[in-house]
């Protein structure tokens, strides 16, 4: 059981932090397409550059950054206004223990006034699939061979959620 976990928005002094945490996932997996570390002073553009209306947060155990979650524009045309993409990345010894849930659940509890939520998964990535379904979201779009890393050709799911339960 978590001793104090927290949930709060993202801070500038996070930006070495949650380099460190979504660095492991450039460097040791696919689950990113990004190739070369990102240093922390990039994330802190990245944050900094982040827009005001959508949310970024942080996942706090016992006061320590274990992860992080945000929802970004889908696209930047402007019918696409209400359509955004989340993403999450946990620490990887805080994998396995709900905390994902947790966090992701908190996220799509803040982000207002979207019809349309998508989550991006390079495959394969059961846990994510598995979160994602777990939250409501559905499988919809399949790219086969998009990205390529480690030598190989990396296939990429969308999965979607329309939070009012609306199709079409």
């Amino acid at each position: 059981m978590r001793e104090e976990l927290n949930i709060r928005p993202v801070q500038a002094d996070d930006s070495t932090r949650v380099a460190e945490i979504y660095n492991y996932y450039v460097e040791n997996t696919i689950v990113t397409f990004e190739s070369e570390p990102v240093a922390p002073y990039e994330f802190l553009d990245r944050i900094r550059a982040h827009p005001e209306y959508l949310p970024w947060y942080v996942v706090e155990d016992s006061g320590i950054v274990v992860g992080y979650c945000y929802a970004a524009p889908w696209k930047q045309r402007s019918a696409y206004g209400k359509s955004i993409e989340t993403s999450i990345y946990l620490d990887k010894q805080a994998c396995g223990k709900g905390l994902g849930k947790r966090a992701y659940s908190f996220l799509l509890a803040n982000v207002d006034n979207f019809h349309a939520i998508m989550g991006g998964i390079a495959l394969p990535n059961d846990p994510s699939v598995a979160l994602h379904e777990a939250l409501g979201f559905q499988k919809v779009a399949h790219f086969k061979e998009v990205g390529r890393k480690f030598d190989r050709w990396i296939d990429v799911g969308y999965w979607q959620l329309l939070p009012n339960g609306m199709a079409g």
